[in-house]
């Protein structure tokens, strides 16, 4: 079988509501329907007596893979637009970010041909909002070096508009979440933090966990505030801090009681990157600022007035493509931002987890495919839907598949079921690895204990060192 017969066979699956899992040892996609049944049981090797997979089988392949996996050396999460819309959904709002094309009134056929030509040239079928403001961007500096004053001066009051007409649609997408009716806001939010916790509950003696994001909501952050989560990022200040090009690798310390000069690393502390930009970060001058905007605000408009920012406009956003236009390098900041995914995840014993992430940027795979030519790296893919085809496109090309693990589908892909029966438990701890093991070498166990105790355990390879403790309580 060809690959394009492949790839439909699996987009058949997904769109009937089914999974598609590919974990330990496996060397092929295994494509179940939303009944369990396995559609290609001969390259299933794991596959129950009675030919069904439900949850039960899904968390005995996938929890202790994870949880090995979540203890490597370096440990980096990839979130996508798929992670808003699934804490969006939960919270019952109705307002998410528009991606969609918009509509010039200047220069429309020529913007919208080169960003349909972008967009092609980056794989995928049709252009967004995106490839439509990285197109007006070029056009409007090309206007400005022939010096047609009058045709500039009307695209960029355009853009302008359209700029901050998106931004309001991400902050929109924000409110949604944080006026949501109580009860489906505080699980949306539990949800969060326990997906979250999954990932940045990491012993001191392992690497902070990096997370990066494409998206330019707050959510993330939200959700790490929640949790407890200190994060670290390139800003320094408090008012109104600047984004700083130096890399220091800052961190955070605790003096256990009794103990002078030995400080160790406090748990729970992770490093943000957004590498598309923030909805919060200004272009102020030769700096980049983030301002203090609340999560859900009404418009960013009023925030931009504000002392100190030099009447910007919403062309001064940091929203990726739209650069800072009075720097010699068009891509700052985002070139320091993609610098600190690639240090971060092209190295040895480094496994990167993506969710909600449908690979539709292709500098970013780029980047993964680069991590992937280092044997040990190892790459999880987890995601509700395939919508745009990319997903699997990029499985096949990568040529590296037993260094690729995939989770997607309506059950796998649910974040739900992720926080509660698939993603590694942030409360693990040493006492609970201490008593697996004492009943694993008692005799006489009773085997479903041991079982049991060996899903919470991890995988039989991961000392009990290595296994996190839980975030808010230092080991000592």
């Amino acid at each position: 079988m060809d690959i394009k017969q492949k790839i439909e066979n699996a987009q058949t699956v997904l769109n009937g509501e089914g999974n598609i899992i590919k974990t330990r040892d496996d060397r092929e996609l295994i494509l179940v329907d939303k009944d369990g049944k396995v559609q290609n049981a001969d390259n299933c090797g794991w596959l129950p007596d009675n030919g069904e997979v439900n949850k039960s089988v899904f968390r005995t392949r996938i929890e202790p893979w994870l949880t090995s996996l979540f203890q490597s050396e370096h440990l980096s999460l990839l979130c996508g637009s798929g992670i808003t819309n699934a804490i969006s959904f939960l919270a019952g709002a109705t307002g998410s970010t528009t991606m969609g094309t918009t509509t010039f009134t200047q220069f429309k056929d020529e913007i919208q041909e080169a960003a349909e030509a972008s967009a092609e040239a980056s794989g995928r079928k049709k252009g967004n909002v995106e490839d439509q403001i990285r197109t007006a961007n070029d056009l409007l500096r090309g206007l400005k070096i022939l010096k047609k004053v009058t045709e500039a001066t009307a695209l960029e009051t355009e853009l302008n508009d359209i700029i901050s007409k998106f931004a309001k649609s991400i902050l929109l997408s924000e409110n949604g979440i944080a006026t949501a009716t109580e009860d489906k806001r505080e699980n949306a939010y539990s949800v969060l933090v326990n997906f979250l916790l999954s990932f940045a509950s990491r012993t001191g003696n392992r690497e902070r966990l990096n997370i990066f994001t494409t998206n330019y909501d707050r959510l993330i952050e939200v959700g790490a505030e929640l949790a407890g989560i200190h994060m670290m990022d390139r800003f320094v200040g408090t008012m109104m801090p600047i984004f700083r090009s130096s890399r220091l690798n800052l961190d955070i310390h605790y003096n256990p009681p009794g103990i002078r000069g030995e400080p160790r690393y406090l748990e729970g502390v992770a490093r943000l990157t957004k590498l598309h930009g923030s909805v919060d970060w200004i272009q102020n001058g030769n700096e980049i600022r983030r301002v203090g905007l609340p999560f859900g605000a009404d418009s960013i408009m009023p925030y931009l007035s504000a002392p100190g920012l030099k009447g910007s406009d919403a062309l001064k956003l940091m929203i990726y493509p739209n650069s800072a236009k009075d720097r010699e390098t068009a891509e700052y900041p985002y070139v320091e931002l993609f610098r600190d995914f690639a240090a971060a995840i092209c190295r040895p014993n480094s496994t990167l987890v993506t969710y909600g992430y449908g690979f539709g940027d292709e500098h970013i795979n780029r980047v993964i495919h680069d991590m992937l030519t280092i044997p040990s790296t190892h790459l999880v893919v987890i995601s509700f839907n395939d919508p745009i085809g990319r997903i699997l496109k990029f499985y096949y090309e990568s040529a590296h598949y037993a260094q690729i693990s995939v989770l997607i589908g309506k059950d796998l892909g649910d974040i739900t079921n992720l926080a509660n029966d698939y993603l590694p438990k942030s409360a693990i701890d040493r006492t609970t690895i201490r008593m697996a093991e004492l009943l694993q070498h008692r005799m006489g166990v009773d085997s479903r204990a041991s079982a049991t105790t060996t899903s919470v355990s991890s995988a039989p390879t991961t000392p009990a060192s290595s296994i996190s403790a839980t975030p808010t309580t230092p080991i000592v």
